[in-house]
């Protein structure tokens, strides 16, 4: 007995090791995989816009309004999302989210006016997409990588909404021009029948029931939130990504119709947002790669001031084809590039044992500010005639993003605190 216990005490350890590691892919996979569909169906409901209105006899501020709904519930109901994420396990939130998303798409295709549209397409999938948002599915994947990993880890999972929405997009424009829309948004929720059933992949024993918290860390959600709330790089870093939110929700919500008006063809427009999803694949990767190499203020400055300069061309330039393809491969490159230093740095100032709940704080920033770029340039559409003045505010946000975070420390506090007692 003497001789082997030094054996198996090694091969035991190598075991709980490959265990782990393996555990950690299938919670990536899994999350890539939600997030790929959850996110794909999202962003392809800029295709909805022009047959909805005018087969209901809407207003586009109507239509952008069922979408800001979406979208501010989303952002509100992520800190709770966060919480019960954090508590209960993310399976069992996404598990819950995909059946109320795929209810909601559903009867959005029995939408009769715009009170009917508003409450499916606005309420009930915008409850059910705040179950199953990038909070919850990377505040998963954080707890189970290391440090070193989690940039790249968590642009793979950003990754997959890209994916998504190249692959959904024109699949729902197919839809819609093969039967109609409501059929289109019925067929679309066969999706979220899938991601059900991926979503237990996400029940790995080191994420589902709550680990304990690592030396420095707080014991409780709300301890967590107060310490990050009196660090002022967590209040700039959420008026960061209130800019992401209006650029990204404005862009998905409005640019098909915005190019329809200037003479582009449907197809263009739908293969312009396709080529938004396949060129974020590349941009959430590379900067989530970056993350580990630069300093994420500076990454999220970059692609701030790059999308103020793309927006600025598309107001001066003639809109051709070639431009539509152009913008939607650019604004791809720099699409959700934010969300690896954005949750990055959350994690690295204040740790993964309540990152669901924190950047479910953020998150919520991102989507209030989803909610004015979907609905008020609806409504400055419906009271101008024109997207131009939608257009010059992302400009202005764009620069003030890229300004924000300049003062960031990247430092976490409690080293900081130390370094500064030493």
């Amino acid at each position: 007995m003497s001789e082997t216990a030094p054996k198996t005490a090694p091969e035991d350890a190598d075991t709980r090791m490959s265990s782990l590691q393996a555990g950690a892919l299938t919670v990536l996979i899994c999350g890539a995989i939600v997030i790929t569909l959850g996110m794909g169906i999202r962003q392809s409901f800029g295709i909805f816009l022009k047959p909805v209105t005018a087969d209901l006899e809407v207003g586009r501020q109507v239509f952008g309004l069922a979408i800001a709904l979406q979208t501010l519930l989303t952002g509100l109901l992520g800190p709770v999302a966060g919480m019960m994420s954090d508590r209960f396990g993310p399976n069992r939130v996404i598990a819950a989210g995909t059946v109320i998303y795929g209810l909601g798409l559903v009867l959005s295709g029995f939408a009769q006016g715009p009170n009917s549209l508003v409450l499916t397409l606005g309420g009930v999938v915008g409850l059910g997409m705040s179950l199953l948002t990038l909070p919850v599915v990377l505040g998963a994947v954080g707890r189970v990588v290391t440090p070193a990993q989690r940039g790249t880890a968590f642009g793979l999972v950003t990754a997959g909404g890209s994916f998504g929405q190249f692959a959904m997009v024109p699949g729902a424009q197919a839809l819609v021009t093969t039967f109609d829309w409501q059929w289109a948004f019925i067929l679309l929720s066969i999706f979220m029948a899938i991601a059900f059933a991926v979503s237990f992949g996400l029940a790995h024993k080191a994420n589902a029931g709550g680990t304990a918290p690592a030396a420095g860390e707080d014991s409780s959600a709300w301890s967590a939130l107060a310490r990050a709330g009196r660090h002022p790089g967590y209040w700039l870093l959420t008026l960061s990504f209130f800019v992401c939110g209006f650029h990204v929700s404005f862009v998905a919500t409005h640019l098909p119709a915005y190019l329809a008006d200037r003479g582009i063809s449907a197809a263009v427009a739908a293969n312009s947002l396709a080529l938004i999803g396949l060129c974020n694949i590349f941009g959430s990767y590379l900067f989530g790669a970056a993350c580990s190499r630069y300093a994420k203020k500076h990454l999220l400055s970059f692609i701030y001031a790059g999308r103020a300069l793309l927006f600025v061309l598309v107001l001066a330039l003639p809109m051709t084809p070639t431009l539509a393809l152009a913008f939607g491969a650019i604004i791809g490159f720099l699409w959700l590039g934010t969300v690896p230093p954005t949750s990055g740095l959350v994690a690295q100032l204040f740790g993964t044992r309540y990152l669901a709940t924190l950047f479910g704080v953020v998150f919520m920033s991102h989507q209030i500010g989803g909610f004015l770029g979907a609905w008020f340039a609806g409504y400055l559409f419906d009271t101008t005639g024109s997207y131009n003045i939608a257009w010059m505010i992302s400009i202005g946000l764009g620069v003030f993003g890229a300004l924000v975070l300049l003062p960031v420390s990247e430092t976490p506090p409690a080293r900081l605190r130390s370094a500064q007692a030493g």
